[in-house]
């Protein structure tokens, strides 16, 4: 996933009312950026830290700058939490993802379960049942190496799991963690911040959803799935 724009530096000032941040430009001028992250953005909104925003001249926006990435020591971690199924997409599409491939069709945003949208639906090629692939975006690493999920406590992504576990038999289910940082090499629920949905990870699993984590190479001009991280259940 490439930004569309060339993305301009500046220092994070603060961020507020949950999709908005204020920042310093290198060039002196304050902005406030629209931030698509609906999450607490645990250990990345850190106030001083460096940050870079893209521009937009679309009509009919009311804010002409985005919040993509902060740097986190020397770590680049995107927070657009709408980047991984952008991310997620293009990666099915070149055939990196090997427990996703071998499909003839993919379909973004379709219809499933109690007013829910799949992000991916995968179906014909040489596989005969449709894959619903559900991607969540994570940016949480408390501990040297480890990226968790979620920040925050998140009953649509309990919901999401129910949904994916109702649709077995008729189809494979998916739960696609795309971690947006390359400085982790293993994931896990984040159990402490939302107990209930670590339980209902691990019952899903059981169930049959299958689960994968991705994380991703990371640099100014794009945002591209790198390779698998470990992961356990067992603890939770």
């Amino acid at each position: 996933m490439r930004f569309k724009t060339p993305l301009q530096r500046g220092k994070l000032l603060k961020r507020y009312k949950r999709f908005l941040a204020d920042i310093e430009l290198d060039s002196g001028e304050t902005i406030t950026a629209h931030c698509a992250n609906p999450g607490s953005m645990m250990g990345v909104a850190i106030e001083g830290a460096r940050v870079w925003v893209s521009e937009h001249r679309d009509k009919g926006r009311k804010l002409p700058w985005s919040w993509e990435i902060v740097e986190i020591g020397k770590t680049l971690i995107p927070v657009n939490t709408s980047n991984p199924n952008k991310i997620a997409l293009e990666a099915v599409e070149a055939g990196v993802i090997p427990e996703l491939s071998g499909y003839g069709s993919i379909r973004r945003e379709v219809k499933y379960g109690e007013a829910s949208r799949i992000d991916l639906l995968l179906e014909g090629g040489r596989r005969r049942k449709p894959c619903y692939v559900e991607v969540k975006n994570v940016h949480l690493s408390r501990e040297k190496g480890l990226a968790e999920f979620p920040d925050s406590v998140t009953k649509r992504g309990a919901k999401h799991l129910e949904e994916l576990t109702a649709i077995l038999g008729e189809a494979r289910a998916i739960m696609l963690f795309i971690v947006q940082r390359s400085d982790c090499k293993a994931f896990r629920p984040a159990a402490d911040v939302d107990p209930n949905y670590a339980a209902s990870l691990k019952a899903a699993a059981r169930a049959g959803v299958e689960i994968l984590c991705y994380d991703c190479e990371v640099t100014l001009a794009e945002v591209v799935l790198r390779k698998p991280l470990e992961f356990s259940l067992d603890a939770l």
